[in-house]
């Protein structure tokens, strides 16, 4: 028993740790142009192209910044975004190449990853330009928190959903079960109202049997009692 409630413990502590990475801007790196960049990456709950849809969204949103990478109607779409020579006040007076990518993990975890670059060769790193760095960090870190909201957002409004369709499907499945009880319980009436009748009819069936036999018996009678008048008749026409 204890070493079942420590692998349990364990396994808690586990998935405890990795969903405090999710949302939580980190420093790493990518391999870019067959060398590694600096860059930040972030986990977010959803599917890579959920990410990737509102990341793109979002930096047009917040700083007007539309990237390219996703083709036309997804012909020549790229893992890449990039968006060249665009102004990001928030991180460095100078014009930015900005690059990202987003990947999955997992089924239900997507990672996005953002790099930067001065110009030809000139990456933004945290140690060769910290404050460019550090802004960068910065920005991915409030796409992060606008991601979790979005996600917390679609999670309430398709709870709401599911509810609103389990409250219709209830009141379907009562109004159908008030319909067959109605249907059966008329039905039922009928049923009775048939059985009665059966039961009448069989009354009346043996009644006139009985009167069958007994006119069967009249009408042998009145057989011989004209044919006896027609005897009668013939002797007397004979004198």
């Amino acid at each position: 028993m204890k070493k079942l409630l420590s692998f349990l413990c364990v396994l808690l502590l586990a998935g405890g740790a990795a969903r405090a990475q999710l949302y939580d801007a980190r420093t790493s790196s990518v391999n870019f142009e067959k060398k590694e960049r600096e860059a930040v990456k972030v986990q977010v709950e959803g599917s890579a192209q959920w990410t990737r849809d509102f990341w793109q969204s979002w930096l047009k949103d917040t700083y007007s910044i539309k990237l390219k990478g996703d083709g036309v109607f997804g012909v020549g779409k790229k893992d890449i975004l990039s968006a060249k020579q665009v102004p990001m006040s928030s991180v460095s007076g100078k014009l930015l190449d900005l690059y990202s990518t987003v990947t999955s993990p997992s089924d239900s975890v997507s990672e996005l990853s953002v790099w930067a670059s001065l110009g030809s060769d000139t990456f933004i790193t945290s140690g060769g330009t910290p404050s460019e760095f550090s802004s960068l960090r910065s920005i991915t870190q409030s796409f992060a928190a606008a991601a979790r909201l979005k996600s917390y957002r679609e999670q309430i409004e398709e709870a709401e959903k599911m509810l609103r369709d389990s409250e219709k499907e209830k009141d379907k499945l009562e109004k159908e079960r008030e319909a067959l009880a109605s249907t059966t319980k008329s039905n039922l009436e009928k049923i009775e109202q048939l059985k009665q009748q059966n039961e009448a009819n069989k009354l009346k069936s043996s009644e006139d049997s009985v009167k069958l036999l007994d006119n069967a018996r009249l009408l042998e009678l009145r057989k011989a009692q004209l044919q006896r008048r027609r005897d009668r008749l013939t002797n007397l026409d004979r004198k």
